[in-house]
Parts: structure tokens; sequence; C-alpha cells
């Protein structure tokens, strides 16, 4: 309904099909090299590394990460939760089904260049939609971090993620707050969903006791 939002549109689908066509081009060259489509025994160097930077591309893992702020910014709330929750779980899924084959060291730089970003791109930002954007980043790094050595654990931090992320967006948009102003006075109107906004964002941080 406004340019901002068909900005957002068009990059998350120019990102998205990148993502699609490489995902395929790896799949296309395994099965060039090995004579079989299946992904799940990809054995030369190349494909996985193709297919580590095609997840990455999808998930928003740095250094590929530049795309969720600016799409998610750009969306109403309901369409973030959707972007930041629904849209995750077919690449995971994939990621945790390969995860044994992938190139674990680009995974474990980009992982770490994630955590990084993610957590030094929240600092100077006003506008809850980034904030939790950047959030997202940093914890889809520690995730990607994980994968490679227990798919496991991975699975378990996705869903709580999922869970604290999907509380904070509904909170949120009961609130109708899209920046850290309408949330400094959401207090005055609703205390105690401000106290369970306060809980929800120590627990994403993960801060005692909610550790």
């Amino acid at each position: 309904h406004h340019p901002r939002a068909t900005e957002s549109a068009t990059k998350y689908f120019l990102t998205q099909a990148t993502a699609s066509a490489l995902l395929l081009f790896s799949a296309a060259m395994n099965a060039w090299m090995t004579g079989e489509w299946t992904i799940m025994n990809m054995n030369s160097y190349t494909p996985t590394t193709i297919l580590t930077v095609a997840l990455a591309i999808k998930l928003g893992i740095a250094p590929f990460h530049l795309w969720l702020p600016d799409v998610l910014q750009g969306l109403d709330m309901m369409t973030c939760l959707i972007l930041s929750t629904w849209q995750k779980l077919a690449p995971m899924a994939l990621l945790i089904l390969t995860s044994h084959q992938l190139n674990t060291n680009l995974l474990t730089l980009m992982a770490l260049a994630s955590a990084i970003m993610g957590g030094w791109g929240a600092l100077n930002q006003t506008q809850m939609r980034k904030i939790m954007a950047y959030s997202s980043i940093a914890h889809l790094g520690w995730m990607a971090l994980v994968i490679s050595f227990a798919p496991g654990l991975a699975l378990l931090n996705l869903m709580i993620y999922l869970l604290m992320t999907s509380s904070m967006f509904m909170m949120l948009m009961t609130l109708n707050a899209t920046n850290v102003n309408k949330l400094s006075i959401s207090w005055l109107k609703t205390p105690t969903l401000a106290a369970s906004m306060m809980a929800g964002l120590l627990s994403l941080g993960g801060l005692p006791p909610l550790s």
C-alpha cells in the first residue's frame, strides 16, 4: 500500500531468488559429479560451499544479512512476525538435514560474524523492527555455530527463539509500539504488558534468571 512496502517486497524477492538459484545450482552440480540428485551425501567441496552460502543468504546470516533489517523495517508487524519465524523453518530444516556435510570452517566464520554484527548493529537503533531483525541475525549466528556439532541443540535453540520472537512481536502489536519512544511510555497504559515485555527482552538476551 506504500512505496516502502514495495521496496521491501522487491528486496526480499531478489535476495530469496538469488539464494534459491544458488541452492539449485549446488544440487545440479552435485548431481553432475555424483550421478544422483540427493543432497544428503555431498562429498565435493564446491557444491557444499555453494549450499552453505545459499542457506546463509536465505536465513540472513552475516555477511549476507543486510537485506533483513531493511526488509523488516518496511513491513507491518504481522508480516514481520511471519518473516522472523515461519520463514526460517524451511532453510533451517535444510541446514539441519545437511549439517554433517556443510563447509564447517565457512559456516563457523559466518556464524561468528553474524553474532558480532547482530549485537553491534542493534546498538544504535531506535526502531523496534530493526532491533528485532538484528536480534534474529545474532540468534541465527549462534544456531549456525552449534549446528555442525550438535544439530539437536540447534533445533532446541530455534524452538526457543521462535517462541520468544513470536511473543515479542505479539506484545509489540498489542502496544502498537514501532519505536523505542512509544515503548518507553507503554507502561503508563498497560503496566503488566510492559513488565512482560521487559522479561521477554531479557529472555531474548539470555540474562539471568531467564537464561
